[in-house]
């Protein structure tokens, strides 16, 4: 997974789904649909779910980690905002480290 957009594209074909099939199971706070044309510009990287909640829809819809797709777009969940907040500055530095040192193996 190099990207969001790649990530919901490919997982969106492995299922066998259509954009437009796709677009209309993901649903917005507001209780409408994402149009297949902001489907189109996520997947081609245009542009990035705008709420915690899409980021949700999209994992729940297409089976895929959320924690993964908070990666692949650069944001951290609510509740770790909120850790972050909390924390001090030395705290937040020693968590990122041990984030990367898990990462690199």
């Amino acid at each position: 997974m190099s990207s969001f957009g790649r990530a919901i594209s490919s997982a969106r074909k492995q299922r066998g789904i259509s954009q437009k099939e796709l677009a209309a199971k993901i649903v917005k706070e507001d209780g409408e649909a994402i149009t297949p044309q902001y489907l189109n510009d996520i997947e081609h990287d245009r542009r990035s779910p705008s709420s915690d909640h899409l980021v949700g829809e999209f994992a729940k819809v297409l089976k895929i980690d959320a924690l993964a797709l908070y990666g692949l777009i650069g944001m951290l969940p609510e509740q770790d905002r909120r850790l972050v907040r909390k924390a001090t500055p030395d705290q937040v530095n020693q968590a990122f480290v041990a984030f990367r040192k898990q990462l690199k193996g």
